[in-house]
């Protein structure tokens, strides 16, 4: 893995802060303005909320640890699906009842807080656990691209579609996806880590 992948994270991690320092100083951010604008209201990209709802999402993952398991016996990179997609849902729900904004106001509206997008962060953090683990022992770079290409796009679609549905702010989406990368970076650190500790240990044959 690029080490370029790694220092993403820490203008991910500035993102996010900026996201909640303008929150806290109730400065308009042109995020809520801008993404308000353009995709509230858009049926199509609403459609997209579907693919990081809590049911896809453990399905989705579920796959991914039966396949890790059964076909390639990765026991560590099992830890590792389970580390970000479910590690990274507590970390959502930790920071939203720390940060308790409250959601746009309509008829009907979820009760749970609003800032980071939990759909956001978990489309993020599960969409690119799946492509690392589809490009891992992949040597195609062109494959490789389109996966991960596409991982982020969908990410991408999940979290305007909860502004296109008026659960979320912008703000709250921008900063979902960027803790989650740094969420999703971290998981990544740790597993490429102790793999590489393992190979580094590995008795070798004679």
């Amino acid at each position: 893995m690029n080490n370029w992948k790694y220092i993403l994270a820490l203008p991910a991690l500035g993102l996010f802060f900026i996201m909640y320092y303008y929150y806290v100083n109730k400065e308009e951010l042109w995020t809520d303005r801008v993404f308000s604008e353009w995709f509230e209201g858009n049926l199509i990209i609403g459609v997209f909320d579907f693919f990081a709802n809590p049911p896809t999402v453990t399905v989705v993952s579920l796959v991914l640890v039966l396949y890790l398991w059964i076909f390639k016996k990765n026991y560590r990179g099992m830890l590792f699906v389970l580390a970000s997609v479910g590690g990274g849902s507590v970390l959502n729900q930790l920071l939203k009842t720390l940060i308790e904004r409250e959601r746009p106001e309509l008829e009907g509206q979820l009760l749970s807080f609003s800032f980071p997008s939990g759909h956001s962060m978990a489309g993020i953090i599960y969409l690119l656990t799946l492509a690392y683990f589809l490009t891992e022992y992949m040597y195609e770079r062109k494959k490789q691209v389109l996966i991960w290409s596409a991982a982020l796009l969908l990410a991408l679609l999940i979290g305007l579609s909860r502004v296109a549905e008026i659960h979320h702010y912008g703000s709250d989406v921008v900063a979902g996806w960027s803790i989650g990368y740094v969420w999703f970076a971290l998981v990544m650190w740790w597993y490429e880590y102790r793999e590489r500790q393992f190979k580094k240990h590995r008795p070798s044959s004679t």
